[in-house]
């Protein structure tokens, strides 16, 4: 014979049992796929595109594809692989149109014999050469110079220098200048 206590756990079991089932059933909402998602989607396109920026792209586009066409996934294990199918498709074909714009590009000046083109290219080949002797010689600048040096070129008060290095502001102005002629030692010898 049950217990009423029995018969009432037996029907707690059944219940939790059905809605789990239930649970399992229901359709993951828009928001809640994105935020489970978005990292490995991400992660994906930029496997492919090598990109930051064309990787969110993807993502955004991605995204807005499952948002127009919510029934084209059927249950919440087939969404993760879909989504980075997508992602993996529209990298890839960035990647196309990006090396068919290139190709473009090599054609018109093989075509036209535009010399401005050809001179370009060594241009800003000359020119990353020179970035990257300011980049060697900016590391031969010894710390909290050299940061003091950056933080002062990209706009930042002598206040918010010393906030974010936790220095004094009074000494922000000293090392600013040690640092712009240790940089000019240094880069005038490398030169």
């Amino acid at each position: 014979m049950l217990m009423t206590r029995d018969l009432t756990g037996i029907l707690v079991d059944i219940m939790s049992e059905k809605s789990a089932t239930a649970a399992a059933g229901e359709k993951i909402g828009f928001e809640e796929a994105f935020m489970l998602h978005h990292r490995v989607v991400f992660r994906a396109a930029r496997s492919v595109v090598r990109d930051n920026a064309a990787a969110e792209d993807i993502v955004q586009e991605t995204f807005i594809r499952l948002h127009r066409n919510p029934d084209v996934i059927q249950n919440e294990e087939m969404l993760r692989p879909w989504l980075i199918r997508v992602a993996i498709n529209l990298a890839k074909n960035a990647v196309r149109g990006q090396i068919r714009a290139n190709t473009r590009d090599e054609n018109y000046v093989k075509l036209t014999g535009d010399p401005m083109g050809v001179g370009s290219v060594e241009a800003d080949f000359e020119e990353k050469a020179g970035v990257d002797e300011i980049y060697k010689a900016l590391d031969m600048v010894r710390e909290p110079l050299r940061s003091c040096v950056i933080l002062k070129q990209q706009g930042l008060s002598y206040r918010e220098i010393a906030a974010s290095l936790d220095i004094s502001e009074a000494s922000v102005g000293t090392y600013v200048a040690r640092g712009r002629a240790e940089f000019a030692r240094v880069y005038g010898i490398s030169r």
